[in-house]
């Protein structure tokens, strides 16, 4: 009987409603140094991305290792994973806002829609708690030194607290460590994996693949070859969301056979590239995962151009594929929501500075969207709520 992870996604700490249609360093909040290994990619307790996470029997949902992030902390699997709300009800509705306290941001490219995304949804916390936020991102998806350097300044410049989303595993790694040298808090908001900073903020990626791996074995009847797009393996969620579909064909004795899997680095040419390749070279080839949307909108391309009947499934929930969705392109995506996801990580890092206690990882809500639910608002699939800021 195969494990259900799409009807209702469970994380360890999960318990937004989702279903497949419709800051100083001081709190003592740090992770678990002794979290489990992994390479993962997204989502088994999901975390999360976006908790931990497990089966709707039941059952924990292992993600395969990697042997060379083996003992570093892995959010997907933090055994004191908690959701928002848990969160909330564990400190309190009230987010206290200290109005003296500067916050720094450093992302990825804006050519990413989902960045810009997650911008604005820094920037709608920025207006709710009247706070000013120092917002810088890279001019590439591959400027790992121009992040570090980002980071050191707006350390230099004395924030009390640096949310931060690296391109890669590493190259945050110094500049975190002098930031908590400097009783800055450090919080890791998704995609690659800072193992020094003191909260995880995020979609459980692991997850990301389990719900697409079980999206695609009900469309297809359970039997067919399939191919994994993925992103940069430097990168945490790049390598979760993956382990994460496999385990899943894997753990339910799936008749899906994964035939083909080679990283696209993120970029829609190379994806649709790599696509292009997959068809001629596998003309019983049914499916495609992708890493993110815009690899997977890539990838759309191809197939439409090669005439082929091919599933398509992306993880991220752009507007872009929203559109191709509704158009009829792109089969499916798994929404992180990085609008309510940036708002989360402001909101924990707040709670964090307070002296709250928080978890080592704060699951944030992610679903996989359709042509059944695609006109449905985000808020609505999530049940989000707003935090409430107190001055």
């Amino acid at each position: 009987m195969k494990k259900k992870v799409l009807a209702v996604l469970l994380t360890t700490a999960m318990v937004f409603s989702l279903t497949a249609c419709g800051s100083n360093g001081g709190s003592a909040n740090s992770k678990n140094d002794g979290g489990s290994s992994g390479s993962q990619t997204e989502e088994s307790s999901e975390e999360p991305t976006d908790g931990a996470g497990e089966s709707t029997d039941g059952a924990e949902e292992e993600p395969a290792e990697d042997a060379g992030n083996a003992g570093e902390f892995n959010p997907d699997q933090a055994e004191d994973a908690m959701t928002i709300e848990e969160v909330r009800e564990k400190n309190g509705a009230e987010v206290p806002v200290d109005s003296k306290k500067k916050l720094g941001v450093v992302m990825k490219s804006l050519s990413n829609e989902f960045w810009r995304t997650l911008q604005e949804g820094y920037e709608q916390a920025a207006t709710d708690t009247g706070l000013s936020i120092d917002i810088q991102a890279t001019t590439d998806e591959g400027d790992e030194t121009g992040q570090q350097t980002m980071t050191e300044a707006l350390t230099t410049q004395g924030v009390d607290a640096l949310l931060m989303s690296p391109i890669s595993d590493s190259n945050l790694t110094s500049a975190v460590e002098s930031a908590n040298d400097a009783d800055v808090l450090t919080v890791n908001v998704n995609d690659g994996l800072i193992a020094e900073a003191t909260h995880y903020v995020g979609p459980n990626a692991y997850m990301n693949g389990q719900l697409a791996a079980e999206w695609i074995s009900g469309k297809l009847g359970d039997e067919g070859q399939v191919a994994i797009v993925v992103g940069m393996a430097k990168a945490f969620a790049a390598r979760e969301r993956t382990a994460g579909f496999k385990d899943w064909v894997a753990d339910n004795n799936s008749k899906l056979e994964i035939v083909a899997e080679q990283n696209a680095d993120w970029d829609r040419q190379k994806a649709k590239e790599l696509a292009n390749t997959w068809i001629t070279q596998y003309p019983e080839l049914k499916a495609i995962f992708c890493n993110n949307d815009d690899m997977a909108l890539g990838v759309v391309e191809a197939v439409e151009e090669s005439g082929v009947d091919i599933l398509v499934v992306g993880v991220d929930g752009i507007g872009e594929a929203y559109d191709s969705i509704r158009a009829g392109k792109l089969d499916a995506t798994v929404d992180s929501f990085p609008f309510y996801m940036a708002q989360v990580a402001v909101e924990c890092t707040l709670r964090s500075l307070a002296g709250q206690e928080l978890p080592s990882a704060v699951a944030t809500p992610q679903a996989l969207i359709d042509s059944e639910n695609v006109d449905t608002e985000a808020a609505e699939i999530i049940n989000w709520t707003a935090p409430t800021y107190t001055k």
